[in-house]
């Protein structure tokens, strides 16, 4: 019989979340230490398939409809843009390829045939498969397990308290019953948060005790720094003091053990140390590759000589045939 999953209270993260950072940090280390490899990091590719135009009205994004950015809607990328694309990230390293569509929600018809044929194209090349495609019924998230999807990413983005500020077209159980319907299709679940948006030290740690007390616990956890973009509601937010990312990283790693948490947006804004000690913390999974959908990131090169400098490793292909390590001095 498995053990009853702990459930978190509001004063235990809270307690949690304001201890002195460097026994916080050593505690994080212990866990990650305990459930992970020491020296590996995932390396993950993300592209947008269907850029801008979304209905949705997230503060902090720059695709959707209701503001001014410099994002304009595009039509959908097709099957072999998308493949391409796939084969590049696997060149490069990248064992996890992520597609996010700027939508509202998924819709049955040819352009949801469009991502299952997708899903089925990257698996073939061997490659974690992952979507982002907004609210999901149980009937598609089925088809998509069919299809070999291993993962869905949908975000919580901050506590259930704070997200009417951030979001007022969709409610925070719209989110959770999607991701329910993940969960029950047997397909793993990829949720996280956003620390820039205007939230509180207790919207953050409610944010991660809402996930903590999922059961089971998501597989991946996103952590992301909110990237300031000219024409949304949240441009002028001051940049995220890079150690409360590393105190958000450790939370959710001592939270959530077993989860692969992955340092995601914000990356350009931190030195390569601030990087390093997210990685410390417990982050074991980067975003690879120039632009993570409209925003940028690091340089390829310059995330391989950060993770020679750190002492890791590419996390290997999980494909049929003997894996390959790739290193950063390949």
């Amino acid at each position: 019989m498995q053990p009853q999953q702990e459930t978190f209270t509001r004063e235990q993260v809270r307690a949690l979340y304001d201890r002195p950072l460097l026994p916080l940090l050593d505690e994080a280390r212990r866990v990650h230490l305990q459930h992970h490899p020491d020296n590996e990091v995932q390396l993950c590719t993300l592209l947008s398939v269907k850029t801008g135009g979304c209905a949705e009205d997230c503060g902090y994004c720059s695709q959707s409809s209701h503001h001014e950015t410099k994002v304009n809607a595009e039509k959908m990328l097709d099957v072999d843009e998308v493949l391409a694309s796939a084969r590049r990230a696997k060149e490069i390293g990248s064992t996890r390829f992520c597609m996010g569509w700027a939508w509202r929600e998924v819709k049955d018809g040819p352009a949801f045939e469009r991502i299952l044929t997708m899903v089925k194209g990257v698996k073939e090349l061997g490659l974690e498969a992952c979507v982002t495609a907004g609210m999901l019924t149980d009937t598609q998230a089925a088809r998509l397990k069919e299809a070999g999807l291993d993962a869905y990413n949908h975000n919580l983005d901050t506590s259930r308290e704070n997200y009417r500020s951030i979001i007022k077209t969709r409610t925070y159980d719209d989110r959770l019953r999607t991701i329910d319907n993940v969960r029950k299709a047997g397909i793993t679940v990829c949720s996280g948060g956003i620390i820039g948006i205007g939230e509180s030290a207790n919207d953050r740690c409610e944010m991660l005790r809402t996930l903590a007390n999922l059961s089971p616990q998501p597989e991946s956890v996103p952590i992301n720094a909110l990237v300031a973009i000219e024409g949304t509601p949240l441009a002028n937010m001051p940049p995220v003091d890079p150690l409360d990312l590393v105190r958000m990283i450790a939370v959710a790693r001592i939270l959530m053990p077993k989860a692969r948490v992955r340092l995601s947006a914000g990356r350009t804004s931190l030195t390569r140390e601030a990087q390093m000690m997210c990685m410390y913390a417990g982050a074991n999974s980067i975003f690879y590759g120039d632009t993570l959908l409209t925003t940028p990131n690091p340089e390829e090169a310059d995330d391989l000589e950060l993770i020679r400098a750190a002492g890791l490793n590419a996390m290997p292909p999980q494909v049929e045939g003997a894996p390959t390590t790739h290193t950063a001095a390949e």
